[in-house]
């Protein structure tokens, strides 16, 4: 779901960087103040960083100006909350603009907002509504990863719906036909990653367990359905 360099107009590039600013900035002193009280969490935060950026490089030609990918952000929400995720996600889409050639400098307001705000964010939310209903972690982290990254696909077709509205239907009619390609390839990737996602977890419980048990997100889970 990269958007690619150059394709928004300029004004929906600088307008898409102006909203991303202020998560960013959060996000960074909230990521700040995190490792300062933990600083024994900073290698499952490079794990986190490093699951995004190896499946959000996971790049499937789709819609004209964007792809269908895996955003793996999903992850770091979950075990850091969302804020956390936006600095990652920013040094991801930035790393990937210019190592390789996915998504672009111009677009990476736009990028941000889409994968590493609305996607983390979604995923939190989800995680703690699934939870809160008394489903086992499985089930939260699937349905958090997966539902996360179809927030982002939806996300960006709302982005270019709104670049490249419909001559005849507008907006709405350019959304639905942005959303429908992108359905096509992203619906099974955003239920592949739900799937890993779950592994992935079940995996760092095991061998981390002692850490997986201080992080008050997975702590929640574990409350909810024990």
């Amino acid at each position: 779901m990269h958007i690619m360099e150059g394709f928004l107009p300029p004004a929906h590039a600088l307008g898409w960087a102006a909203v991303s600013a202020p998560f960013l900035a959060w996000g960074l002193r909230s990521m700040a103040r995190g490792l300062q009280a933990h600083p024994e969490r900073r290698m499952l935060l490079g794990v986190a960083s490093a699951f995004a950026f190896l499946l959000s490089a996971l790049k499937l030609p789709s819609v004209t100006g964007s792809c269908s990918h895996p955003t793996g952000v999903g992850l770091g929400a979950l075990l850091f909350g969302p804020a956390a995720m936006v600095p990652v996600g920013f040094v991801v889409l930035l790393f990937q603009a210019l190592l390789l050639a996915h998504g672009g400098l111009t677009t990476l307001g736009a990028n941000v907002f889409s994968m590493a705000i609305v996607g983390p964010f979604v995923s939190y939310g989800v995680f703690r509504s699934t939870a809160a209903l008394g489903l086992s972690r499985a089930v939260a982290v699937f349905a958090a990863a997966c539902i996360g990254d179809l927030a982002t696909y939806l996300t960006t077709s709302a982005q270019l719906a709104w670049a490249f509205p419909d001559q005849i239907g507008g907006i709405s009619a350019s959304f639905a036909k942005f959303a429908g390609i992108f359905a096509l390839t992203q619906l099974p990737i955003a239920i592949s990653e739900g799937l890993l996602t779950v592994l992935v977890v079940n995996a760092m419980a095991r061998f981390n367990a002692h850490e997986l048990r201080l992080l008050p997100v997975m702590a929640h889970v574990k409350e909810k359905s024990a």
